[in-house]
């Protein structure tokens, strides 16, 4: 136990389990209000398995989506028994596109950008591709000045990103180091996203502002908040071959070289008897296959590095995200899962306590799935869906009839989290 005002320990509840292997191998899965019932669906995306190289090209083969008690509400292709899984994202996304008021799934399908009802799985309408190698991933952003975002941004895998009006008339293309996932992010607050491009950070037409420099590699993560006190605007954090932070304008305020690689970071007031904003990560140490071994970190706002973990078991592919308000207190915790070594999914405080351990290791999402005001989690693991919570909720509860709108980090989801924080 490390000092400090720990959180008390608390074991998860579990509430639900169903079966989805009906969706195929090598999914991933995805997080919304699909039939507008007021209660989040789980969508299972299976990539194209005809696909040789485990990051580019790929797109979606089949689309299975299920209620949170297990039933199939609706499904498009057939799934593929052969199916891999992929290291990258896939380009599928949840999202109330047209605002009408109910979410749609984006998906890149067959070589065309696809726009399905959610409600049913029809088809709504498609869109050519760009360019043919633009379907890495799929990202929301508002670069057009409407009332809610409506814009897509395409990219490869790490060279160049096309934006697109919700019309899919192309609005610009950028050419540069993208890194995973760029985020749209209205910096100056005019209406308008900017988009930091991995090392780039561009203004709504595709004009490049500023850059992040002295950096290798490629930006593995994103995220933007306010973190230091005393810069004015937000923060832009990025994780790669080191942590830094610069202001919103293009000062470097930071960076943290105390690890190899910098894959997963993540913002919140982790310490809580503290309102400071913190900055958690992940350092791939060694990525042997069989040696590997990787340890979350944590820094203050200044970018001091408070601890590190020194772990003893391997495995090297941790992910960290932060995970806000677990029991409805609105703390906090690093979402450690992926882990390996025979360490389970885990919330940790800002001290580095295990406070809470889910008792299966898999697949994750986590997002308030009742919409009772705290967050709960899913693990998927050997082809079962498992429902945790803080406190206990009973499926049969009638939803509320009233749809849930995606959140960003839901709608913008990714393999390689990033995001934002208040």
């Amino acid at each position: 136990m490390n000092s400090g005002a720990a959180d008390a320990k608390c074991e998860p509840v579990l509430i639900g389990r169903f079966d989805v292997t009906a969706s195929g191998t090598g999914t991933r899965m995805l997080v919304g209000d699909l039939d507008g019932d007021g209660r989040m669906d789980l969508l299972m995306v299976q990539p194209d398995s005809g696909i040789d190289d485990r990051y580019v090209p790929h797109q979606v083969h089949c689309l299975t989506a299920y209620n949170l008690k297990g039933e199939i509400l609706w499904q498009v292709g057939t799934p593929d028994p052969n199916s891999k899984g992929f290291g990258s994202d896939i380009p599928a996304q949840i999202y109330d596109i047209d605002q009408d008021g109910f979410n749609e799934v984006l998906c890149v399908m067959n070589k065309k950008f696809k726009v399905f009802d959610g409600r049913t799985g029809t088809l709504k309408y498609e869109h050519d591709l760009p360019a043919p190698d633009a379907h890495d991933c799929i990202i929301v952003a508002n670069l057009t000045g409407s009332e809610y975002p409506r814009d897509i941004i395409l990219k490869n895998r790490y060279q160049q990103m096309w934006a697109v009006d919700h019309n899919f008339n192309l609005l610009w293309t950028h050419q540069g180091n993208v890194g995973h996932y760029p985020w749209p992010y209205d910096l100056n607050q005019d209406g308008y996203d900017e988009v930091i491009a991995g090392y780039d950070v561009l203004d709504h037409q595709g004009r490049l502002l500023w850059s992040l420099q002295n950096l290798e590699d490629h930006a593995d993560c994103i995220l933007v908040g306010k973190v230091d006190a005393n810069t004015d605007g937000v923060n832009i954090v990025v994780g790669g071959s080191v942590t830094v932070m610069y202001d919103s304008q293009g000062k470097e305020i930071w960076r943290y070289e105390g690890s190899v690689e910098a894959q997963h970071i993540a913002l919140g007031r982790f310490r809580h008897d503290s309102d400071e904003v913190l900055v958690a990560g992940v350092d791939r140490i060694n990525r042997s296959r069989q040696t590997g071994k990787d340890a979350l970190f944590l820094l203050s706002s200044k970018g001091e590095e408070l601890w590190k973990e020194n772990r003893t078991t391997y495995g090297w592919v941790t992910i960290a995200e932060t995970l806000n308000n677990w029991d409805g207190t609105g703390k906090d915790y690093i979402f450690a899962y992926r882990r390996g070594g025979g360490l389970m999914p885990a919330l940790y405080d800002g001290y580095m306590n295990r406070v809470v351990t889910f008792p299966v290791d898999g697949a994750v999402a986590f997002a308030d799935l009742f919409d009772r005001g705290q967050t709960d989690v899913i693990i998927i693991s050997q082809g079962i869906a498992h429902i945790f919570s803080s406190s206990n909720y009973d499926l049969t509860t009638p939803p509320s009839g009233k749809p849930l709108k995606q959140s960003k980090r839901l709608y913008n989801a990714t393999f390689y989290p990033g995001g934002e924080i208040e």
